[in-house]
This record gives C-alpha cells, structure tokens and sequence, in this order.
C-alpha cells in the first residue's frame, strides 16, 4: 500500500507538462538511435548527458530514462526491415521479424513490436513498484559462479534451439566464444589472438560484429538479385495493425516473456540481448509450431520485444536499489545521478522518494507515449520498403560503416566489418544459426573471467560450480535445454515409424 501511495505522488511529478515533454522528447530521440545501426541506449543517453547538467535531477533523470526505453522500441524497426539490428537487444527481432517483411507482413510485424513492447515495458515497471526490493536481493546472490552458469545456460538454450542441425548452433557458439577472446586478457594482461594489430588489443566490439553478419551479409546475400533485377519492391501497404488470430498467437508469449526480461534485465551485466534471445528460445519450445519459428512465426517476434522492453526496465533496479549498474545505459546513468549529486543505494527510496518515484511513474507514462508515437511512426517507415534495392542496399552499406565508425572511431573497424560480413555471408550459405554466435561474443568475456574469478575463490575446484542452489538449478536447465530437443525429436520418430 506504502508503495502504491508513493507511487500516486510520482504521477503528480510525471504529469508536469515539463516532464510530459522531457520524456516524449527523450522517447522519440531514443526510438530515432535506436534504428540506427551502432548506435543504442548507451550511446543515446551518453550524447544527452551534458543536456541534462542543466535540469532539475526529476527532469534529467525522466530524459535519459525514455531515450533509454525509446531505444529499445525503435531498435527493431531496421531489425524488422532491413534485417539490421540497432543494437544486441534487437538481433532476435530478425528472426521472425525480418522473415515477416519478405513475405509481405512488415505492417503486422511494426505493429506486433510496438504493442509487445508497450505491454512488456507497462508489465515490467508493475513489477518494479511491487518486488524491486526482493529482485534486488535477490540479484546480488549471483557470484561469479552463478553468473559462470547462467552464461552457459544461456548459450546452450540458444545454439540447442537451431530446428536444422544442433551441431551447426554449437559450432555458431565455439566461432563466437573464439572471437570474444580476442584483446588482451582482463587478468593476465597477455596479447591473444591480436597478430601483432594494435587495434585489436582492445578486442572487437559485439555492435559491430552484429551489424556486419546482419546488415552486410543481407546485402551481400542479395546483390545477385539486385544485380539481375529480381528484387522485390513492395507497392502496396495495408494498416499498420494485426489480425485478431495474429493477436491471440501472440498475447501469451508477451504475457510470459515480460517477467522473464524483468528478471534477466535484474542481474547485473545480463542485459537485454540475452532476455531477448532466452525467450525468443523459451518460446519455441513450448510453441505447437516450433517449425514455423525462423520463418515468420508472429509469436517468434512479439516474445523478445516484450522480453528487451521488460529487461530495460529491469536493469534500473540493480542501479537504484544497489548502486550496481545493470547495464552499460544504467552505467551512464548512475553517472548522471551522481553528477546531480544523488548517490545511488539502499537509501535513496528513502532520502529522494520524489525523484524515484516521480522516474517510475514516468516510465508508464513514457510507454503510453511511445506507443502512441511508434504506430503512426510505422506507417512511414514501412514505405521504406518501396525503395529500389539498387538505392536502398548502398544506403544500408552507408549506415553500417558510419555506425561501424562511430563505435571507436577507428578505420580498422571497416576492414573487421568487411571480414566478417563476408562470414555472416557464409554462415548464411552454410545454413549456420547467428544467434548462438552473436550471444556468445556478447557474453563471452564475462563469462571467462567469471569462470576464472570462481575458480580463484575455490582454489582450483569445480565443486564451488554446484555450491549453490541457485548454480544447481542453472545446470538443471542446462542440461534440460540442450537434452529436451533430443528427445522430443526421439519421441516424434518413434511415433512416426510406428
């Protein structure tokens, strides 16, 4: 009750017609960054922070948060689109999303992401008015070996979930396990991998291996089309809206997928690719047509858009309630706090109720807006679909190296671009699954040195891996999502040969 008379006093600060407009504007430039490839969350709160030195801590504070949640809304429009991910938390929107836009359903595609993250980010701040504190304690129980397991989990659901063969997912994780030790090592301080290239000692950033195997490997894979003048150009546009059978396949996914991105978006450093992507995963496993995912399933996208917006959402709590960032925008953030002169913590409930909770507030309030902006916003963005490939390609190409630029600002970057657009080419020839490789370079270091770091505390011995319940249940699941595709496809051919 405390917490809900709190919250009444967050939508007296919210609804200031200031504060109205701080967070429409601070939505609708997020959803602008978030379209564009390199560019996310972090970014877009990072360029807005010397703005916000001359805001009040409420006004500030209601900005960076809906340039953040603006984000993940608009980072699935170029996913959906141009099969372009803006960021990590919209690589799963090409999964089905993309497959959508090629058989004539980019309208329900926009349509299904706008809503699935509205009602995912609307679900997921109920949960943080209700049980941050709990989920906050709750989080710092993850060690290094819990953290260890939950990687692990992670990348073997997603490289178990490939319907072709499994094998080829797991060789997708190794590939981009290998990548994400390139650099120096965070420990030891030793070269690896960087053959003598001084711009690779600092490794190579995830954003930039996501825009080359999607955005230049859609590109590569479609110049002979473009050549030959087969490409598709699509003429006729329908309502940015979904069928009431669209809305009934998808509306249990986004229900299920919305906790789940709010607890994942919780742990600290987890983020909301690996949200995405688990219940991107979750869902084809409980799905009666799992065969459809991959190919146009509108489940397969409205799942991890709520799940991205939920996790977003989710990451502030860590940040507020611990002074822990949850993710590398919550980073920026808590900087931004301090800057203002408000020291995260347990205490800061207690000691700035008005600011946090007028933040909170705010980000119902931001949602609404955001949805009512991003419908009609799609059906613009949709037409982008009736520009000839032999103009829209070069611009895509154009987009992927300003933002492969923008990154580090490092020409190197273009040559890492090229390579490995010509891999996500092959991986594409090959039939290879991208999501185990994407997930893993993102995860990848994080996931060595807390292997290391448990290995450390333990003096060497495996046993602090199943120390835990918490690492107990982690290794169950491991174990069920890489072993439960096995024998439910022994079970369907056992069935069919008798």
């Amino acid at each position: 009750m405390d917490s809900i008379l709190q919250l009444m006093h967050g939508f007296t600060v919210a609804l200031q017609p200031m504060n109205i407009m701080w967070v429409t504007i601070g939505g609708v430039l997020g959803t602008i960054i978030g379209m564009l490839p390199g560019l996310g969350p972090a970014t877009g709160v990072a360029v807005l922070l010397p703005l916000t030195f001359s805001m009040g801590p409420v006004a500030a504070l209601i900005t960076m948060g809906g340039v953040y949640y603006g984000a993940m809304y608009g980072g699935s429009r170029a996913s959906i689109l141009l099969n372009t991910p803006g960021d990590g938390a919209a690589v799963a929107a090409t999964f089905d999303g993309y497959p959508m836009t090629k058989q004539g359903r980019a309208e329900a595609a926009l349509a299904i992401s706008a809503i699935a993250s509205f009602i995912g980010g609307v679900i997921a701040t109920v949960f943080m008015v209700l049980v941050s504190v709990p989920v906050a304690r709750f989080a710092i129980k993850f060690g290094a070996a819990e953290y260890f397991q939950l990687y692990v989990f992670a990348l073997a659901a997603t490289a178990s979930m490939n319907k072709g063969n499994r094998v080829k997912g797991f060789i997708a994780m190794i590939i981009g396990l290998m990548i994400a030790t390139i650099g120096i090592d965070a420990q030891s301080g030793v070269k690896r991998f960087t053959f003598g290239i001084l711009e690779l000692q600092s490794g190579i950033d995830f954003l930039i291996v996501i825009i080359a195997i999607f955005a230049l490997g859609e590109v590569f894979k479609s110049f002979k089309n473009i050549r030959e003048g087969k490409a598709n150009i699509q003429k006729d546009f329908g309502k940015i809206w979904i069928s009431r059978k669209e809305w009934k396949r998808s509306v249990l996914p986004i229900l299920r997928s919305a906790p789940l991105g709010f607890f994942i978006g919780a742990l600290p450093g987890a983020g909301g690719t690996m949200a995405s992507l688990m219940s991107y995963n979750n869902e084809r496993q409980l799905s009666k047509h799992p065969e459809e995912f991959g190919e146009g399933a509108i489940e397969g996208l409205a799942a991890p858009e709520s799940a991205n917006n939920a996790a977003s959402v989710g990451a502030m709590i860590p940040m507020l309630t611990l002074g822990i960032p949850g993710s590398g925008t919550t980073a920026v953030m808590m900087g931004a706090l301090m800057i203002l002169g408000l020291k995260p913590g347990p205490l800061l409930f207690q000691q700035q109720p008005t600011i946090i909770w007028g933040l909170i507030a705010s980000m119902f309030l931001g949602n609404i807006i955001l949805a009512i902006v991003n419908i009609p916003l799609a059906g613009g963005l949709v037409r982008v679909l009736s520009v000839p490939p032999k103009i829209l390609y070069p611009i895509v190409l154009g987009l992927s190296f300003v933002g492969a630029y923008a990154i580090s600002y490092s020409v190197m970057d273009f040559y890492i671009l090229l390579i490995f657009g010509v891999l996500g080419y092959l991986m594409g020839k090959a039939k290879i699954p991208t999501s185990p490789l994407i997930l893993a370079v993102i995860v990848g270091n994080n996931m060595e040195q807390s292997f290391r770091r448990a290995f450390t505390i333990s003096d060497g011995t495996l046993g602090i891996f199943f120390s835990s319940p918490i690492c107990i249940v982690l290794f169950a699941l491991t174990i069920i999502s890489v072993g439960y595709p096995l024998v439910k496809s022994a079970i369907l051919a056992a069935k069919n040969q008798s």
